[in-house]
């Protein structure tokens, strides 16, 4: 038996990246994984993976509607949503200064209203549950900053201050939220955004004291804990997963 037996559980921007390996954690702690993604084509894919009872979904988070109508396929389906992670995100890296105000809409709407639209329209059926766990996925570097990330770092920011607050908010309905913060990460974003380039990989290794890039495996970790009964007592906080890249 696992961690998160039977636990109806989705994870949005599941598709790829560090997404998937906390859909594959979490189903490997026998939840119920649903892949939302904006990709329906991939969601699906991952899903069938995964395999039964895992379902694929599509979700555009910086819609209401579309996630409200992914909300409703799902519980149409299980009548229930035990665990939320809200993990979709998307950045491109530039000095502010250069930086394209298009871009900021998409990153402030993906990053920080996403999480808020997923957040609102799970979080009514976990208070008529009585019970539920939320794992926000920030980043460090809207815990310290991060050169080239200016709007990223504020979404982010955005994303850890709603944690706090929300879990103030249903702590009385046994709802846990919490944010897990990854550092550089192995991944196809990082890449997109000058991770593919040896030099600043090379450098961010020098710097991280565990010598290693983050993997999605180790964000996985952290959050299938953060959703698990043995986490019931731990709301509102903030953990980093940074090879010690960043400590607090």
């Amino acid at each position: 038996m696992g961690r998160l037996q039977d636990k109806v559980t989705v994870v949005t921007g599941a598709g790829r990246g560090i997404g998937r390996a906390i859909a594959e954690k979490c189903a490997a702690e026998s939840a119920t994984v649903v892949i939302a993604d904006i990709d329906p084509d991939t969601a699906a894919a991952t899903a069938k993976e995964i395999g039964e009872p895992a379902m694929g979904v599509r979700a555009d988070v910086t819609s209401r509607d579309s996630v409200q109508a992914a909300v409703e396929e799902v519980t149409d389906r299980f009548g229930r949503i035990d665990v939320l992670v809200n993990n979709a995100g998307w950045d491109k890296a530039a000095p502010f200064v250069d930086s394209d105000e298009a871009d900021w809409d998409r990153i402030v709407a993906i990053n920080l209203f996403g999480t808020l639209h997923t957040t609102k329209a799970v979080l009514g059926h976990m208070v008529e549950q009585g019970s539920g766990a939320v794992v926000n996925i920030g980043s460090d570097a809207g815990r310290v900053g991060s050169s080239g990330e200016a709007v990223y770092s504020a979404a982010k920011g955005g994303v850890i201050s709603f944690t706090k607050t929300i879990a103030r908010e249903v702590a009385r309905h046994r709802i846990n939220v919490n944010c897990v913060c990854p550092g550089p990460t192995d991944t196809e974003l990082f890449n997109s955004i000058g991770g593919d380039r040896p030099e600043l990989r090379q450098a961010l290794t020098k710097a991280i004291p565990f010598r290693r890039l983050g993997d999605p495996a180790d964000l996985a970790g952290a959050v299938t804990f953060l959703a698990s009964a043995e986490a019931q007592y731990i709301t509102g906080q903030t953990v980093s997963v940074s090879g010690g890249l960043t400590m607090s």
